[in-house]
């Protein structure tokens, strides 16, 4: 048996009303956080009713201001009518100096359709990783199912020791309606934690594959692979295969050694082959970026690099199991929340996200989810070694989800007429 060593990759007009008045950290007016699409957009608003801007976030497309006409209806119809977010991480990170949750605003989650963050949970996400707290309140709410390769006398026990696996899987699907931590990308996805790590964070390719086999086998449709290596394993790809041939969808992280060599990481590089430019591919491969939407310094590069995400500095879930440094998060009553950087966290946002892709349009294949994530990113298109096809852009993909049946039956007509 050829077990190898394998590591996880830590390291228009105004569209939506974001946040309800409140008042700034240093006592202004009330002040509201307004999102916009361009910067041409908010001038437009801007001089149609007299706001004034307090503060520019421009990396997330907001601004708070006050004056005018807030709340009036020259404001009004350019708002939609997006719900606020519940969450502390997402609520309150507007009115005070640190930006806690700040990749699920950067990647346009909180301008997805309500019905569609409920209609997600007909599809599950698998985190294939060092296991899972379940006690942590966005896990617990989504009462996931649990499974462990490397306990052999108890398979439920899945406790984090090593605090990786629970700060993917709440990225991918922490609950979006608890009121309490963070926002998970993935709606009501369901939630499927399999531990293939021991305490310490090894793990081997037989305890991957048997994780991938796992996933599949109950029902997941998108599998998040936050681990790596430098050399592909013949079961590691025969896992890969038989998760395809299932329609699921796999999402790796492209690795975090872009200062040690910038290798081709695997299972990054079985899902979007090398060479490839992103084009084709089974599965989605992806790199990291920071709030100002540039590459993180430690990300991977090359030709195998689907897309990037969130992946410097993002807020989560911490396990109590683990030694990972807390931070305070004002309005959480409960759970442990902290700060995190590397490609293994930017992995789990584009994982969430094609389960809200899916539920936008169930019609699709899995290669059909990946290429709308790919083709809906910042780069609309165009494709570099350094981001992939741009950022994630979660509204965009899910809008553009819709219209991919339509496009494949219009090319069908047009195919049968020529035949005719």
């Amino acid at each position: 048996m050829n077990a190898f060593a394998r590591a996880f990759a830590v390291a228009g007009l105004l569209l939506c009303l974001s946040a309800s008045s409140a008042l700034s950290s240093s006592g202004r007016a009330s002040t509201r956080v307004l999102t916009y699409r361009s910067p041409q957009a908010l001038q437009t608003l801007l001089s149609r009713t007299g706001l004034r801007i307090e503060r520019n976030l421009p990396a997330l497309h907001a601004v708070e201001v006050s004056g005018g006409t807030v709340g009036a209806r020259p404001v009004a119809r350019y708002l939609s009518t997006q719900p606020e977010s519940t969450e502390p991480a997402v609520r309150d990170m507007y009115s005070v100096d640190v930006p806690y949750e700040w990749q699920y605003t950067a990647s346009r989650v909180d301008q997805v359709p309500d019905a569609v963050l409920r209609a997600a949970a007909k599809f599950k996400i698998a985190v294939v990783d060092t296991g899972c707290d379940v006690r942590q309140p966005d896990l617990a709410a989504k009462s996931p199912q649990v499974y462990s390769v490397v306990q052999r006398k108890n398979r439920s026990d899945v406790r984090d020791f090593y605090g990786h696996g629970t700060f993917v899987a709440s990225l991918a699907a922490g609950s979006v309606t608890n009121a309490e931590g963070i926002a998970g990308f993935g709606g009501d996805a369901r939630l499927l934690c399999v531990q293939v790590a021991h305490s310490d964070g090894s793990i081997s390719d037989v305890d991957e594959a048997a994780g991938i086999v796992y996933a599949v086998k109950h029902g997941a449709k998108i599998i998040n692979l936050s681990l790596g290596g430098l050399e592909p394993s013949a079961l590691e790809s025969r896992a890969v295969r038989y998760a395809q041939r299932h329609g699921a969808l796999i999402v790796a992280a492209a690795g975090n050694e872009f200062h040690e060599g910038n290798p081709i990481e695997y299972p990054a590089a079985l899902l979007q082959p090398k060479g490839s430019d992103g084009r084709g591919g089974s599965g989605l491969s992806v790199g990291a970026s920071t709030l100002k939407g540039e590459r993180a310094y430690f990300s991977n590069t090359g030709s195998y690099v689907s897309l990037a995400a969130p992946g410097n500095d993002v807020f989560a879930a911490l396990s109590g199991y683990s030694d990972w440094s807390p931070a305070s998060l004002p309005g959480s009553r409960a759970g442990l929340y902290g700060f995190s950087s590397g490609t293994s966290f930017a992995t789990p946002e584009v994982a969430g996200a094609a389960a809200l892709v899916w539920a936008a349009n169930p019609a699709l294949s899995a290669r059909q989810v990946a290429m709308i994530v790919k083709r809906s990113a910042t780069g609309r298109g165009a494709w570099t070694p350094t981001l992939g096809f741009g950022i994630l852009d979660v509204a965009a993909a899910v809008e553009l989800a819709p219209t991919i049946a339509a496009e494949h039956v219009s090319a069908a007509k047009k195919l049968l007429r020529r035949v005719r």
